[in-house]
This record gives C-alpha cells, sequence and structure tokens, in this order.
C-alpha cells in the first residue's frame, strides 16, 4: 500500500502536473493561498466595519459567554459551539469592535487551514482560486466576523472532506483521521444537524469501500462535536426527540418546503427572509447562484477525463446533501445555510474556470482567461453592492437597538431589569436587563412570573408602535422608543397597578 498523498499526485494529468512540479511551485502555490486568506480578512475589516453592533443570533450565543447582560434563551436549534468560539474574547471584554477583528482574523486563518487540507489533492492554483471565489461572495465577507455557525460548519466540512479523501487513498494515513475526526467535531460543536448532512456521502463511502477507520473517525468526531447538545437535550429539552421536534417546530416544522425561489430572494441581502414573499431580485443578483451547479458539473466532467473522479464527486456529493434540507425542507430562507455548500462547490468550480482559462501546458488561453475575468470582475462588483447595502442596513438596524437601550436606561430600566415583548432579546442585551417571553419559539417565563419580577426590579413590555401589549401590560405607563413602545411596570414601592 502506498503512502502518503503521492498516488494521488500521480494520477494527474498534464496540466495538474505543470502546477505542481517542484517543491518551489507548492510553495508559491501555498504563499498565494495565505494571501487570499489574508485578504480576506482585511477585506472584513474594511468592508463589514467592526463598529457594527451584535445582531439579534449573535446576542443569544454571545450572551451565553458574556458579563454585559443575562444569557439570553437559548433555543432548541443552538449548539454551544459559537459561544465557545467568542468566549476568549467575550468572556473578559465588552468590545463589539475587538470581538469583530478577532473573529476576522480567526476566520481568515480558518480560510488557510481548511483549503491547505486539500494540498495534493488539487493543484495549489485551483486552491488558490477556491478560496478567492468564496471568500469574495458578499454572504461569506459578512458572516467571517459574525459570531454565527454556518461558515464554521463550511469550514469543518472542507477539512472533513479533504481528509476523508487522503483517508480514503491511504488506509494508514493517521493524520487523514484525526483530520477527519477533528473536522466532524467542528462541524457537530456548530450544528450537529447540519454536520450529519455534510458527512452523510462520506459515511456511505466508508461503508462501501468498508474502511472502517474512516467511519469510526467519522462517527468518533460527530459524536465528540455533538455529545453535549444530546447531553443538553436531556437536561433542558425532555429529550432528544423533544428538542428535535422543538427544532422543527420553530424552524416551520421541517417536511418537503420547496425553499429555492426563497433563497434566490434572500440573495439580495436579506439576512433572514422569514416569511419570504417579497419580490424576485434582478437576475445580475442571481446569476452567480445558477452558474455555481454549471461549472461544478463541467469541473466534474474534466475530472472524469483525468481520471481523478472520485476527489471532485465526494465534496459534490456532500454540497448536495449540505444544501438539501435547505432548499426542499424548510420554509424560509437565510443566505448564511448555505455557507457550507458553497465552501465545497469552490473547489470543483475553480477547477473548471483554471481548465477553461489555461492549456494542458499551464499556459494561459488569452481569450477565455480574458472572457473570464471581465465575468468574475462583474460578479465581484454585485457581490460588493449587496454587501455595502447589507452592512448599511443591518448598522442602521442595530443602531435603533441601542438607541432604544440608551432610552430605556434615562427611563430608569437599568440592570438589574426585564424586557418582554416584540425584539426583547437584542433590546435587553443592549440595555444589560434579562429578556422573558411568554409565548413564541422563546417562551421561557409565564405571566405571573413577570408581574411578581416587576415587584422588585424595572420590566417592560415592548411593542411594535401601535401595537397591543400583554394583558398584563395595557395599564404600563406608555413610552416611546426609536421604531418601538415601551409600557413600563410600575417602579417596584410606588403602587398602582402592577
Amino acid at each position: 500500500m502506498a503512502h502518503g498523498t503521492k498516488p494521488m499526485v500521480v494520477s494527474m494529468g498534464r496540466r495538474d502536473e505543470a502546477f505542481m512540479s517542484g517543491r518551489a511551485g507548492q510553495t508559491r502555490g501555498h504563499g498565494l493561498l495565505a494571501a487570499v486568506a489574508g485578504a480576506f480578512t482585511l477585506a472584513q475589516l474594511l468592508l463589514v466595519r467592526p463598529s457594527i453592533g451584535l445582531g439579534w443570533d449573535e446576542v443569544v450565543y454571545v450572551s451565553q459567554a458574556g458579563t454585559d447582560a443575562p444569557a439570553a434563551f437559548f433555543s432548541a436549534p443552538r449548539a454551544r459551539g459559537v459561544p465557545l468560539l467568542v468566549w476568549p474574547v467575550a468572556s473578559w471584554s465588552s468590545s463589539t469592535p475587538l470581538l469583530r477583528v478577532y473573529l476576522a482574523v480567526l476566520s481568515g486563518l480558518g480560510l488557510y487551514l481548511a483549503l491547505r487540507a486539500w494540498r495534493g489533492l488539487f493543484p495549489p492554483r485551483v486552491l488558490a482560486g477556491a478560496a478567492a471565489l468564496f471568500a469574495t461572495l458578499w454572504v461569506t465577507l459578512f458572516y467571517g466576523p459574525q459570531a454565527m455557525p454556518n461558515l464554521w460548519v463550511g469550514f469543518g466540512a472542507l477539512i472533513c472532506v479533504a481528509c476523508s479523501l487522503r483517508a480514503h487513498a491511504d488506509r494508514f494515513d493517521r493524520r487523514a483521521l484525526w483530520g477527519v475526526l477533528a473536522g466532524a467535531a467542528l462541524m457537530a460543536w456548530m450544528r450537529p444537524t447540519d454536520a450529519v448532512w455534510v458527512t452523510l456521502p462520506l459515511l456511505v463511502l466508508a461503508v462501501a469501500v468498508r474502511h472502517l477507520r474512516l467511519g469510526a473517525a467519522l462517527a468518533a468526531g460527530l459524536v465528540a462535536g455533538g455529545l453535549q447538545w444530546v447531553i443538553e437535550a436531556f437536561v433542558s429539552y425532555g429529550g432528544l426527540r423533544e428538542r428535535l421536534n422543538q427544532a422543527s417546530r420553530i424552524q416551520g416544522d421541517l417536511g418537503w418546503n420547496l425553499a429555492v425561489d426563497d433563497q434566490l430572494r434572500s440573495l439580495v441581502g436579506n439576512t433572514l427572509c422569514r416569511p419570504c414573499d417579497g419580490e424576485m431580485p434582478a437576475p445580475v443578483v442571481y446569476a452567480w447562484w445558477f452558474a455555481l451547479p454549471l461549472l461544478a458539473a463541467f469541473g466534474l466532467a474534466v475530472a472524469v477525463l483525468a481520471g481523478r473522479a472520485t476527489r471532485t464527486l465526494v465534496p459534490l456529493a456532500c454540497a448536495a446533501t449540505a444544501a438539501f434540507p435547505y432548499l426542499f425542507m424548510i420554509g424560509y430562507a437565510a443566505p448564511r445555510f448555505l455557507l457550507p455548500a458553497y465552501a465545497l462547490l469552490a473547489i470543483p468550480v475553480a477547477d473548471a474556470l483554471l481548465h477553461l482559462a489555461t492549456k494542458p501546458s499551464g499556459r494561459w488561453r488569452p481569450a477565455p482567461a480574458a472572457v473570464i475575468a471581465l465575468a468574475l470582475a462583474g460578479h465581484l462588483a454585485v457581490q460588493y453592492v449587496v454587501l455595502d447595502r447589507t452592512v448599511d442596513r443591518t448598522t442602521a438596524n442595530r443602531q435603533a437597538w441601542a438607541r432604544s437601550a440608551a432610552a430605556l436606561h434615562r427611563l430608569g430600566v437599568r440592570p438589574p431589569c426585564l424586557l418582554t415583548g416584540h425584539e426583547a432579546i437584542p433590546v435587553a442585551y443592549y440595555t444589560g436587563c434579562d429578556s422573558g417571553a411568554t409565548r413564541g419559539h422563546n417562551a421561557n417565563t409565564t405571566a405571573a412570573d413577570i408581574l411578581r419580577t416587576a415587584r422588585s426590579v424595572p420590566v417592560g413590555a415592548l411593542t411594535d408602535p401601535g401595537g397591543e401589549p400583554a394583558r398584563y401590560a395595557r395599564d404600563w405607563k406608555l413610552r416611546r422608543l426609536d421604531g418601538l413602545e415601551v409600557r413600563i411596570a410600575p417602579a417596584p414601592g410606588a403602587g398602582g397597578p402592577a
């Protein structure tokens, strides 16, 4: 049995050999990948702005590790990977810009390591191109410095699939097996259900070729990352089945739901499209989305002709299973859901583009290369426009929460305190309060508990302007905030309705 990655390199065609000949070429290729990863971090800091406030989901995750406000309600679909990811900063600093810089640097490092795992499987220029394609999507740039799980599932998927291919080529490659375990654990720690979907083709492959070590490494990684989620299910959610049922209800009752059109509508910059009933964006916004599978299919054809189909077919299969539940089993959309699929598609797409733009000797084809460069330039322009608008809109929304928090402080709602009602979770975090809900996906208290709390600390009930408050808060004093209304319970000991 041959060891290492040599068998894979030997099986490459002349075009691949031209790119991979010599240690100097390998070094230059990895240097190019490092440069792309560094540019990815820099672009996040310049285009997404470290000063942008925390979003709703980020508030939930960061509050588990931070000290600015009580931990927000942690609903059934969420996992503890992101709180662990932000803990090194959030546990001692309340600075959002510092957290953004930390995550931007970490995501740049993650991009580099995830694609470096593919060295020897694809030429260095393909890997650098894949990194550039993935890193310049507006959704990748936007979520790089954010405390959200999906990008990290994508990095884990890249590592897990690459190391699975290595272990498939060399059954005695222990480093590859450890990489499989680490990649699967990272995915499961971030989003256990996503990890299962991504690894499904890898598990099938391990069974088909009777690779017990590979199957064991995959299973061990899923268990290592998902065990805490399972234990928490029994401790806090009434069991694993009940947690899965709650997660399904929160996500709109998972089942057959065609969400392809919802994903298309979300590509204009809707970070959460629920309900997704807006107009379809202009074709220029989503043209790249339809180009991806076509280029990936061409990349597979190139790989088959070159006699290296497995290393292209496997990431394509994992990308398909990763995307399936978000395209066909959920009734709404968020662009970040498909980040793992985009990460896995980037490699065969980059391989296809490089094949179109170069000759077998490795030299550029002037005309096709110029056409591809022009198309990519237009694609980058569209991605920048969507990103810029998304950042502006998101910044404005989060600044409104901060202004509402400042107004609440002036009204005497200061920690310790409790907020309920519309947008209570983010506004409460910005105010330093606890948050509570008597119904809905984040229900964690009762009306009686809220009234009891109002006897000892400030309590406010938030609504949209003109909205109907909960029955227990109808007699509370009405105040107007930035885009919200709040009814504040009488101060403890002040008398009047409580």
